[in-house]
């Protein structure tokens, strides 16, 4: 029983990860119709946020020791800015052009970034010994459970309850989702159409800052493609979990977070290497039964 609990809260630790990355891709999705595969870039970004290039090419200035108040709002800001130069230089002159430029847009800026980090940082992989005492594990009715697990499951209830009360109940948050039914006719009913981009942007930004400093805590490795696995995973839940629905996107992560750790525990040693193929057959199986995802989105089958 034991096990059975730890691997759970693997799991759910896991999926929590996972749909934070699939929440920020289903809030650019959702108003914009864009799937920004820039995401896992912005995520790196972050990652990379925490150190600063000196005049040293081999040599890196730590800013990971600072404050975690004063940390964690830089590394979020640090995105979300990104994010949003990228909605006013990238995104808005398309926004009018056909959805394959879009997308072809992302792909040019996901691949522009990680060139730019390139260059700065060089291809070399890069140690950060971000927040350490979080890997310490706490001992719980004999389950011996990670401090990082425990805030990555707290952060992830956070910000969902947070995100939900602001779309559910502020006026911005209620434009949002009028903006995701029908955005001609958001439009036309007087909703400023760059206000609300510029705050999903923003949104996704943020979401990015702290799937940034959690995967740094927890892999304590930087690489300038690093964001790129969270990128795919978080667009296959958004797939799974219905397309335009952020309740979605979340469940997604989640199960395809808790699928992979169940897998890994419960497949014979001899397949876990091959872990990630039996994840995919699951995925592909979930899509047979219900092409239009696990959450069904009218608005959206409409457009179709």
């Amino acid at each position: 029983m034991t096990i059975v609990l730890q691997h759970l809260i693997d799991a759910i630790s896991l999926g929590s990860l996972y749909a934070l990355a699939a929440l920020g891709i289903g809030l650019i999705f959702g108003v914009l119709r864009l799937v920004n595969f820039a995401h896992g870039d912005f995520i790196t970004v972050g990652c990379y946020a925490l150190i600063l290039p000196s005049l040293n090419p081999i040599a890196i200035m730590v800013v990971g020791d600072l404050p975690a108040h004063f940390l964690v709002p830089a590394i979020i800001a640090t995105v979300v800015v990104l994010a949003l130069l990228t909605e006013i230089i990238v995104f808005r002159p398309l926004r009018t052009a056909d959805p394959s430029t879009m997308m072809i847009g992302a792909f040019a800026l996901s691949y522009l970034i990680q060139h730019v980090i390139l260059a700065v940082y060089s291809s070399r992989p890069k140690a950060v010994n971000l927040w350490p005492d979080l890997n310490v594990p706490i001992e719980v009715i004999g389950l011996r459970i990670p401090k990082l697990e425990i805030v990555t499951v707290a952060t992830t209830l956070a910000l969902m309850i947070t995100f939900g009360l602001f779309l559910r109940y502020t006026p911005h948050g209620i434009q949002m989702r009028a903006a995701s039914e029908d955005f001609r006719m958001a439009r036309m009913l007087g909703i400023r159409a760059n206000v609300i981009i510029g705050i999903a942007f923003g949104m996704s930004g943020a979401l990015a800052g702290v799937v940034s400093m959690l995967l740094v805590t927890q892999t304590g490795v930087l690489g300038y493609q690093m964001g790129l696995p969270l990128l795919l995973v978080a667009f296959v839940s958004t797939v799974i979990g219905g397309m335009g629905s952020l309740v979605g996107a979340t469940l997604g992560g989640f199960v395809v977070g808790v699928g992979s750790v169940l897998l890994q525990a419960l497949l014979p040693i001899e397949l876990r290497p091959y872990r990630d193929a039996f994840v995919f057959l699951f995925v592909i199986l979930i899509l047979v039964f219900r092409p239009q995802g696990l959450i069904r989105v009218r608005a959206f089958e409409e457009r179709i």
